[in-house]
């Protein structure tokens, strides 16, 4: 016979507790914390007199074999396919998260379309807007010509029994996970239970059928795909669409990716007819630039296999307040405060009593640690207010001891600058070669060596001396 437990579950993390408590132990989240009626708990043992049913076993495979690649079914769209791997793999199913209003159902409506056009049957399901609302979108976009087929439906059991009848679909488009529920489970859509429900049957016939789901997450408002954290683990891939209202660029990112890497990126620019790949984001990056301002540097980085050009922008301004303030948008805040650091004690740049703003223009988010040598140049250049040339890239990590560190790819960042009509590069020591590409190499092997090209003539701070601040 069965028995019914209490259960309360944390609506963050998905962790169990047999009472309510206002704090979950697990992810340390407060009042997330809620009742999900009964659990099923079934007897192991069949009963007295009946043994329990005996394993079955399973045939073993040797480490050595041959190996095939994932087959790809290419969806039409460059940038969506460069961050999946190379395309959809049949069988696969990806989780898509992102801010409300970034764009999450327009860009999966433009790839189902893409498939459409090409022949695949493809199928957008919907569970928080109407039919009407998605046509009136495709129609917007300029795709109701293209096959298509929509359904505004909840029930996971309807929608397995529907995308079963027919012609097996290669592609559906599951929006949202957080809205559908399942008979199996007694709680309402959107719980923990019901999510982990949900995706469960959907990944049981994506992996049947052969058929590619791409279901689209919610996000917490710190940016986090809502639901239980088992989720992410279930799917095959989970990609993350993220940018700043206030621009007009899209950033996919690839989080994690059974079938490809996790460090690629797709860029998109919102237009009126929907979101149009980018090509070539480094031009779109550095479009507006302020030439001859004190305080910018072109940053040479990498988000997977390409390479990007970004502008570090640096303001330093005299304080006020006992306490300086250090605000920094799209960088690491204690790479800056590292970075702060490094110049105060080995190249007698004291910014004790300033205000240090650092802002990565165009609202990309940087997290690879050669950024060190661009945002150093534009701290010290907009302390000195000394302009930074303006064909110039900079690229290289800081030590704390103030040397300047060797990076990967540094032949794919100097072909992307040259490509991009810059003339030089400032680079780190082991980075040599006079010219290379077209561009003149400026290696620079401590931070005291960057700090003497941007104030010509400062002398070298001795190590028994008072540090100073920079002047011109």
């Amino acid at each position: 016979m069965a028995k019914k437990t209490q259960e309360f579950v944390c609506q963050t993390c998905g962790a169990a507790y047999g009472r309510w408590q206002g704090k979950c132990d697990a992810c340390g989240e407060w009042n997330t914390i809620s009742e999900e009626g009964a659990a099923t708990e079934r007897i192991l043992a069949a009963g007295p007199g009946r043994p329990p049913r005996k394993g079955k076993p399973f045939p073993l495979a040797p480490l050595a074999g041959e190996q095939k690649e994932a087959p790809r079914l290419p969806s039409g769209n460059a940038e969506f396919d460069r961050v999946a791997g190379g395309g959809l793999v049949p069988g696969s199913v990806l989780l898509v998260g992102g801010d409300p209003g970034i764009g999450k159902s327009t860009l999966l409506i433009q790839v189902a379309a893409a498939l459409a056009g090409a022949g695949h049957r493809s199928i957008y399901i919907t569970g928080e807007e109407s039919v009407a609302q998605v046509r009136l979108r495709a129609e917007r976009l300029g795709l109701t010509s293209l096959p298509v087929e929509l359904a505004a439906e909840t029930s996971v059991e309807d929608i397995i029994a529907t995308l079963s009848q027919g012609k097996l679909p290669r592609l559906v488009v599951i929006d949202s996970i957080q809205t559908m529920w399942t008979d199996m489970v007694e709680q309402a859509p959107g719980t923990v239970t019901q999510v982990r429900a949900s995706a469960q049957i959907l990944i049981r016939f994506a992996k049947r059928a052969g058929t590619a789901i791409v279901l689209v997450g919610h996000v917490t408002k710190d940016g986090q795909i809502a639901g239980p954290r088992v989720v992410e683990h279930m799917v095959d891939a989970v990609l993350s669409f993220e940018g700043e209202g206030g621009h007009h660029f899209r950033i996919l990112r690839a989080v994690k990716n059974r079938f490809g890497p996790t460090d690629e990126i797709g860029v998109f620019e919102m237009t009126g007819g929907g979101l149009s790949e980018v090509a070539n984001p480094s031009a779109l990056f550095l479009s507006e630039r302020d030439l001859g301002a004190p305080g910018t540097a072109v940053f040479a980085g990498m988000e997977g296999t390409r390479p990007l050009l970004v502008e570090i922008q640096a303001l330093v301004a005299p304080t006020s307040l006992g306490t300086p303030r250090r605000a920094v948008v799209g960088w690491d805040p204690n790479r800056l405060a590292m970075v702060l650091a490094v110049l105060e004690a080995h190249c007698g740049v004291k910014l004790g009593g300033y205000d240090v703003y650092l802002n990565v223009a165009g609202g990309l988010r940087i997290q690879e640690p050669a950024a060190d040598l661009a945002a150093a140049a534009a701290l010290v250049s907009s302390l000195a207010k000394t302009p930074l040339p303006t064909d110039a890239v900079h690229f290289g990590e800081i030590s704390l001891s103030g040397a300047i560190r060797p990076v990967a790819h540094a032949p794919a960042r100097l072909k992307e600058a040259q490509k991009l009509g810059f003339a030089r590069a400032v680079v780190p020591d082991a980075t040599r070669g006079g010219e290379r590409d077209g561009l003149t190499l400026a290696p620079v092997a401590t931070l005291t060596d960057l700090v003497g090209r941007i104030v010509p003539g400062r002398p070298a701070p001795r190590r028994d001396a008072k540090p100073a601040t920079a002047e011109r």
